[in-house]
């Protein structure tokens, strides 16, 4: 299997986003921006593989320290992957999860679900709108649009968003097509970039307005623990994930 078929598709995906959803990208930033600037937080919540892109936006190097990632182990896959799966379908878990978060009205929530079209990411929406905090989504409109909602209201996670960035992944999410199936995984790529992307974009304002942002540095760097540990004070006791 050649590669390079891997790393020109990607390429050409990582143009579409570019092209496509920067525009999408700089509205999320800029609620994102706002919230931070009254010393809110970014809530991302993601269940599967997805729950990737919450890590990658928190604790990280370069990374902005307002971020706090719901991140729940029974809906992730190194606690059992196929019991996950089973999880994320059911109803009423996500108000349950909602209720457990320390979070103010302003403050936004990005919800990351390639599918879009299971129970809790979109009842996670539900709750998030309902208590008016603004709700991103990243998800991919193609894949979502293709599929029967797994929700009574047959509603799709997109169709709930202030905000949608698609990370344009396929149908199968396999960007290489073979006689065994579609191979080359792209929407967690997509979705990092994205989420990288809105990062620079929040620190785009930040300069704009001549502030400095609070952001990580790396704890392998001298004195990168320290720096960490003087900004994160504020916000410990609303991160639940940094202790």
């Amino acid at each position: 299997m050649d590669y390079k078929e891997f790393t020109c598709k990607v390429t050409e995906l990582i143009n579409i986003i570019d092209v496509e959803e920067t525009e999408h990208i700089n509205q999320a930033a800029l609620i994102i921006y706002h919230a931070m600037r009254k010393k809110g937080l970014l809530h991302i919540f993601c269940t599967g593989h997805s729950h990737m892109i919450a890590e990658e936006m928190f604790y990280r190097a370069g990374g902005l320290i307002q971020v706090n990632p719901i991140l729940e182990p029974f809906l992730m896959q190194h606690e059992g992957a196929a019991r996950s799966t089973k999880f994320e379908r059911l109803p009423g878990i996500a108000k349950i999860i909602f209720d457990s978060v320390v979070k103010l009205p302003f403050e936004p929530f990005l919800i990351v679900s390639n599918s879009g079209i299971n129970a809790v990411p979109i009842e996670m929406a539900e709750c998030a709108k309902v208590n008016q905090n603004p709700v991103i989504v990243i998800t991919s409109k193609k894949v979502s649009e293709g599929l029967d909602s797994r929700v009574s209201s047959g509603k799709h996670l997109f169709e709930l968003a202030d905000v949608v960035i698609d990370n344009h992944a396929p149908i199968g999410d396999g960007i290489i097509v073979t006689q065994y199936g579609n191979i080359g995984a792209v929407s967690t790529i997509a979705s990092a970039y994205i989420a990288q992307r809105l990062v620079l974009a929040i620190i785009s304002h930040y300069e704009t307005d001549g502030i400095t942002p609070t952001i990580y540095k790396s704890a392998n760097i001298n004195g990168g623990d320290e720096h960490n540990k003087g900004l994160y004070d504020e916000y410990e006791k609303r991160i639940r994930s940094l202790y």
